[in-house]
């Protein structure tokens, strides 16, 4: 695929783990670092004329050409920094990775390696890369950012396979190497920091996988959480595997419902029964799981924080005859009113206040951005004004053949609405989920069948 689009294909062959590595390996229990020949693997890069850059973590091979931009002599330090990540993430102390080094070949010219014996022929040939153990090898990218990530991806691989003895199934081995390789450089000194879910699309150049969740879910192509986890290992992925994979990760580890059934997975051995034992975690309900993942890739984008995108979906109750009232914050997603609506009935919906829903930064000044629920106009998000107040009901069987969603019924200040199902009214304010967190206040709500006359007045 041409490199000038948006989404690259990445095709990331499953580590092989060697038979009997995982019996009776608990996380706590790491394995120990290996001896690894690295003078002579410098020695044949040297006399191959392959640039050798090392880190405390990394030997880096490449046959690149030193080109302006490319940054490549800050890779090892970047590794480095993102191993000091993933070890906190397992929980596993410094003391054990602090001899833990492995060699990373960054390819322009396959020959070139086969020739200086640093690309085995019993390596399988592969897209953009591939990691046995302590080795891995990828193919180098015109975008620096997408370079690292595949870098860092095939990073994650090693750490897991040597360290931990990782042997899990398909979409938890791709999922959490594209979940802890997925990052940005902070301003200034090249820094790693680690971003779950990208806050900015320039931050993760060409990567796409939000893209892809998006572009599956308006094809209706979008999996669902169990088919995600029923993942088969293949010898070439495909862009949508991996991002269905980051997704599903993003998702377990974020969602304040499942992040300590995830986390307690984790603690265990990291082998085939991983799903398994995840789904029996105590309080693991999996409808739930599934709606919620269903709420989750509909509603993905950058910025988005698992938390206040979190659903309440508590049972609801009759609306009184004469109506009721509530509010809906500007700083969440999808709120539930707790009142239960009639399929088929026609109501009535009137919106009253303001509320804050973001910041505009103006020359050495900020603007605080408010609206009513009708929104405002200097700023648009999913083809409707920012701020505007959206009435919805989900729909677990759309007519269209798409994953489960929230159904639209109506927008605005004054709303006159037809319940689509016997259930729940959700309600939500507009907005970029990366402008969540300056968003402040509410919105006034009262609601009542369109007969009742105290929503007239």
């Amino acid at each position: 695929m041409h490199q000038g689009v948006l989404l690259v294909f990445l095709t990331l062959l499953p580590v092989r783990v060697f038979a009997g590595e995982q019996k009776g390996v608990h996380v706590k229990t790491y394995s120990e670092p290996v001896s690894f020949d690295w003078k002579n693997h410098i020695h044949r890069s040297r006399l191959a004329g392959l640039q050798v850059l090392e880190g405390d973590h990394l030997v880096l091979i490449t046959d690149c050409p030193r080109r302006i931009g490319d940054d490549l002599e800050t890779l090892p330090e970047i590794f480095d920094e993102a191993v000091n990540v993933w070890a906190d993430h397992y929980g596993i102390p410094l003391s054990v990775v602090s001899d833990w080094k492995v060699c990373g070949c960054l390819i322009v010219d396959r020959e070139q390696f086969r020739e200086a014996g640093l690309l085995p022929d019993a390596i399988p040939d592969f897209t953009n890369g591939y990691c046995d153990h302590y080795r891995f090898w990828f193919v180098d990218q015109s975008n620096p950012a997408y370079r690292r990530h595949l870098l860092l991806h095939e990073g994650v691989h090693a750490f897991t396979t040597t360290l931990l003895s990782l042997n899990t199934p398909t979409w938890y081995t791709e999922g959490i190497a594209e979940w802890l390789a997925t990052h940005r450089l902070a301003t200034g000194v090249p820094q790693f920091q680690h971003t779950p879910v990208p806050v900015t699309p320039e931050d993760v150049e060409q990567l796409g996988r939000i893209e892809m969740i998006r572009r599956l879910r308006q094809v209706a192509e979008a999996p669902s959480l169990d088919e995600v986890f029923a993942m088969k290992p293949t010898l070439h992925g495909t862009i949508r595997s991996y991002a269905s994979a980051w997704a599903a990760v993003a998702f377990l580890a974020g969602h304040p419902r499942y992040r300590e059934a995830f986390a307690a997975t984790e603690k265990k051995p990291l082998d085939r029964s991983f799903t398994r034992r995840m789904i029996s975690q105590p309080g693991w309900d999996a409808f739930t799981a599934r709606r919620d993942f269903d709420a989750f890739t509909a509603d993905l984008d950058y910025g988005f924080d698992p938390v206040r995108m979190a659903i309440d979906w508590s049972r609801s109750r009759r609306l009184p005859t004469n109506g009721g009232s509530t509010t809906v914050k500007a700083s969440q997603g999808w709120q539930t009113t707790g009142w239960r609506m009639e399929a088929g009935r026609r109501y009535l919906l009137r919106a009253s206040g303001r509320c804050r829903v973001g910041q505009l930064e103006q020359e050495n000044d900020v603007l605080e951005l408010e609206s009513t629920a009708d929104g405002i106009s200097v700023d648009w998000y999913r083809g409707r004004p920012v701020g505007r107040l959206l009435v919805a009901q989900w729909d677990e069987s759309p007519a269209s053949g798409k994953r489960p969603s929230f159904q639209i019924l109506g927008e605005g200040a004054d709303v006159t609405f037809t319940a689509a199902s016997d259930g729940p009214l959700f309600l939500k304010i507009n907005n970029h989920p990366v402008s969540l967190p300056q968003s402040h206040g509410h919105l006034a709500i009262k609601v009542g069948s369109e007969a009742e006359s105290l929503l007239r007045r």
